[in-house]
């Protein structure tokens, strides 16, 4: 596989498939996220109705949105993928299809009853039960590692991210698919009130948790994204290159970036 290095990390600008929403500056008050010990208890709550839940909420659109992560991600055949925060497998399934039989893909959740369903949904994945701040695995194992939806709810993003960079080879890259805002004042509007109002019920009827959805819609709406991830990512780890492609009107962001 080609080696993606360039000659410096220090000066890297992100590059952008369109243009970033108006963020707060990327100097403010450092995203503290949730507690752990709530979010493993209410994903284990939901574990056996998330991927219905997800179907009704978003339909399709969140497959297409993995498989765009995947594509973007340059991954090819016989490549070594790592997809943390995994849930029941969705994304580490569809990078399977691209390494092929001579690639080989790991899933980590820190949610054992996701890793329970992930198991029986493709049982030519290795899946196990880790945390993505404390991976149990050596630097440079891995051409690509991924997340999806999944860093808003680390505890500490940031050491999250600086544990994916590490299992990955120079070259290779960290892949971060995750919830946005809105650049379009009315697709923001639209998808705000979607957001508030109807997410956590729709959630709420699935799932019998309507709490957990409430949690989720909050996380969402607060959690960094364009130039302020993209400044977390560069205060976790050493990246030559990190770009950014805005999904569905900024609803959803992907981020690449390429470990030094």
């Amino acid at each position: 596989m080609a080696d993606d290095r360039h000659p410096s990390a220090e000066n890297s600008q992100p590059t952008t498939d369109n243009a970033l929403p108006p963020r707060a500056s990327a100097a403010a008050t450092p995203y503290t996220g949730p507690d752990p010990t709530r979010i493993k208890t209410m994903f284990g709550s939901i574990a056996a109705r998330y991927d219905r839940a997800n179907t009704v909420l978003s339909g399709p659109v969140h497959h297409l949105w993995r498989r765009t992560a995947v594509r973007w991600s340059g991954v090819e055949p016989g490549d070594a993928v790592l997809d943390c925060a995994t849930g029941t497998g969705d994304l580490a399934i569809a990078f399977k299809k691209s390494v092929g039989p001579n690639g080989r893909v790991v899933g980590t959740d820190f949610t054992p009853e996701m890793i329970d369903l992930a198991r029986i949904k493709a049982r030519d994945i290795t899946f196990e039960v880790a945390d993505v701040t404390a991976l149990p695995f050596d630097d440079d194992s891995f051409d690509i590692a991924s997340i999806s939806f999944g860093i808003r709810n680390v505890g500490d993003p940031a050491k999250g991210i600086a544990e994916m960079a590490r299992v990955v080879r120079p070259g290779g890259r960290v892949i971060v698919l995750e919830f946005g805002q809105p650049s379009n004042r009315l697709a923001s509007a639209l998808y705000d009130s979607y957001r508030r109002h109807f997410l956590p019920r729709l959630g709420g009827a699935v799932t019998g948790e309507r709490g957990a959805y409430e949690y989720l819609e909050s996380s969402a709406a607060k959690f960094p994204c364009g130039d302020e991830f993209v400044a977390m990512m560069n205060r976790a780890a050493s990246f030559t290159s990190i770009d950014v492609k805005p999904l569905t009107f900024g609803i959803a962001y992907l981020y690449r970036g390429v470990v030094s």
